[in-house]
């Protein structure tokens, strides 16, 4: 694999792209990233991903890989020498797939949704969002990481959010370590990792990026 070119369109704030950057990141593939202007999309963006339109995509070899959960996926099947991300077992292997899928479906809407309302509708996506970090919790239970003691598939799902609890916190107004002080040290733990902490931007610079947001969108 030393002759692969990988590259990554990719766009900062992306929680979703930040999934790819620790995956690649954790197996030690050396990448070139493309930072997309989404306002402008690339020609090149537009050809690898002609459904969706959307990043992150990887493009290894000139073969685009779409979708980040997916994209996760292939590079821990391709670089399977170095920090095996899913569980060696079937059942296992499901159990992280499963909950990757409810960081997609549940998680992230309700996180969004935060920024994007206001009033009632706002504190129904609060609370939702409570519920599923609770949820996510329970998943985690005493463990180190998700996956147990080695970091791992879900680790990498839902770390990225954790650059957006800045901006939730704020527009939300609460605050996730007295909610969910586990998650919180599971979070911690995970940006001790250089993967991680070189993957995810600052979370004041989120805050900026999605205050401008909401100016676009009329919600201030």
């Amino acid at each position: 694999m030393a002759n692969d070119e990988v590259i990554l369109l990719d766009f900062w704030p992306s929680m979703f792209g930040m999934r790819l950057r620790i995956a690649l990141a954790e197996k030690e593939v050396k990448y070139e990233s493309k930072e997309e202007d989404l306002r402008n999309k690339s020609p090149l963006l537009l050809q690898m991903n002609p459904v969706h339109k959307k990043i992150p995509v990887l493009i290894h070899n000139g073969k685009p890989i779409c979708e980040s959960i997916i994209a996760v996926e292939y590079i821990d099947e391709v670089w399977k020498d170095k920090a095996p991300l899913l569980p060696t077992d079937p059942y296992e292997r499901a159990q992280a797939r499963f909950w990757a899928d409810y960081i997609d479906k549940k998680f992230f809407d309700s996180g969004r949704k935060i920024w994007t309302t206001k009033g009632e509708e706002q504190e129904a996506a609060k609370k939702d969002f409570i519920e599923c970090l609770k949820v996510l919790e329970g998943a985690l239970g005493e463990k180190p990481f998700f996956g147990g003691d080695n970091f791992g598939f879900v680790d990498v799902a839902l770390i990225g959010f954790y650059s957006w609890f800045f901006a939730y916190e704020t527009y939300g107004n609460f605050s996730t370590e007295a909610e969910c002080p586990k998650f919180v040290t599971w979070a911690k733990r995970c940006m001790q990792r250089d993967s991680v902490a070189k993957s995810l931007p600052d979370q004041h610079k989120v805050l900026e990026f999605v205050q401008t947001l909401r100016k676009k969108y009329g919600i201030e």
